[in-house]
């Protein structure tokens, strides 16, 4: 039976704005309260999605959340009809109000951490949703990921969905971006990789000093027994407290891995040694052969890697064997950054091609490609028990480009936040959206 690693992309919502809101995410805070651009931004998005379909890739999308959250607002005290919150809101904390308009749901590698069948006790796919309880416009993201998720992949027999970790500092769970997977085929049992910033119970590990550290080794732990992942099939690695105090929030800022490979930069992890032995032992037992790619300080610095997010890329395998490296422009426009690449590509190794794609607007607030994509790994079987709405085609393309012709603003700033017709224009816009996904009801504004 074939399988796949299913890339499913975060479409970029109506409300995409540069908020500044993400403490420790280099690009979020220096371009906070520029001006931007959410019709430009999806579009961008869309088409990385159809690029990557028409090399053959499997591909789907991901629903955006509703915002404003006018629910949340009332939940901290503002009270009236919806355009009264938003009013109320913008007049007495534009930060909540700003807060509760964040389109961060376009990065989905934040929104579950997904374990595929060959690697789970009970033979399904399982799903674990992240709590994001480090960044407030975060944190109310999870009960809308859940029935997204839910509604795409409904199929009990082959699909199993956990509810996110409790909401305290000590779970903090941050999804696919600090987990990946190595195997030798993707339908094949593998090795599940969690990277964490810190422990909260136990203080012999170290912890970042200026930044917090967002994904803790307790919840990492806890999804993969949620999971019911064997013990000799899970990997835990410590990011290095000094790259997350140089902007490296999460371990997809620093590292990428697929199928046997992890690329990664040299001052990624602690205890590299150790846990790279560790991977390759474990993969050796499951038939797979490890392979690490290493990026030496030397050639590219940690600045260089948070500035042109190389390491926020995606990783593919083409039929041959070989990988393809997918990444933004702004590792084109890094002089270290594309010597490197040149010279890796050219060298004969696993990586052998580099793809450029422009994702400026989503770049311009902290994520890159990887942030982009939620990567589920599915046989024949599995991916046939998919929302087949959610699947990427051309057809698909065409009816989502038109959609965000349709109802996307072209510029957007704080005070347009602060208008309450944006609500009404995000709501009908995801209305629609709901119809041609054919998820269903999924949002507050259609179940209450």
């Amino acid at each position: 039976m074939k399988s796949y690693e299913v890339n499913f992309d975060g479409l970029v919502g109506p409300t995409h704005n540069y908020g500044g809101l993400s403490y420790g995410n280099v690009a979020s805070q220096s371009n906070s309260q520029q001006s931007s651009n959410p019709k430009e931004a999806a579009l961008q998005g869309l088409a990385k999605m159809k690029a990557l379909m028409d090399m053959g890739f499997q591909q789907g999308v991901l629903a955006p959340q509703e915002r404003p959250d006018v629910a949340a607002l009332r939940r901290l005290g503002f009270a009236g009809s919806d355009a009264q919150v938003i009013q109320r809101a913008a007049k007495e904390a534009m930060p909540l109000l700003v807060a509760s308009c964040s389109a961060s749901s376009m990065w989905v590698a934040n929104a579950a951490t997904v374990s595929p069948s060959a690697d789970t006790a009970d033979g399904r796919v399982h799903f674990t949703a992240a709590n994001l309880n480090c960044k407030y416009h975060r944190s109310i993201e999870h009960p809308t990921t859940s029935r997204v998720l839910g509604a795409m992949f409904a199929n009990q027999q082959h699909f199993a969905h956990h509810a996110a970790l409790p909401a305290v500092a000590q779970f903090g769970d941050e999804g696919a971006a600090n987990h990946t997977r190595f195997c030798r085929a993707y339908g094949e049992a593998g090795v599940e990789f969690f990277v964490f910033g810190r422990s909260a119970f136990d203080n012999r590990y170290p912890a970042p000093q200026k930044y917090p550290a967002r994904q803790t080794l307790e919840a990492s732990q806890a999804v993969a027994r949620l999971h019911g992942l064997r013990e000799e099939g899970v990997v835990y690695a410590q990011q290095n407290p000094s790259v997350i105090d140089q902007g490296v929030f999460h371990n997809d800022v620093i590292a990428v891995g697929n199928g046997e490979v992890l690329f990664y930069h040299e001052d990624a992890f602690l205890g590299t040694d150790k846990m790279l032995a560790e991977l390759s032992g474990k993969l050796a037992k499951v038939g797979g052969k490890f392979q690490s790619v290493c990026v030496p300080r030397s050639a590219v610095t940690v600045d260089d890697a948070v500035r042109s997010y190389l390491f926020n890329s995606q990783l593919l395998s083409r039929p041959d064997g070989s990988m393809l490296l997918i990444v933004p422009e702004e590792c084109r426009s890094n002089e270290r950054v594309w010597q490197y690449l040149q010279g890796l590509t050219g060298a004969g190794g696993v990586i052998r091609e580099v793809k450029v794609f422009d994702l400026k607007q989503s770049m311009q607030n902290g994520g890159g490609p990887a942030c982009l994509r939620l990567r589920v790994a599915l046989n024949e079987t599995e991916l046939a028990a998919v929302n087949p709405g959610v699947i990427m085609t051309a057809p698909l393309y065409d009816s989502l480009t038109q959609w965000v012709e349709n109802h996307y603003r072209d510029r957007m700033t704080e005070n347009d936040l602060a208008d309450p017709q944006l609500l009404l224009e995000c709501r009908s816009a995801l209305d629609e959206l709901t119809q041609i996904l054919k998820l269903g009801s999924v949002y507050p504004f259609q179940i209450n």
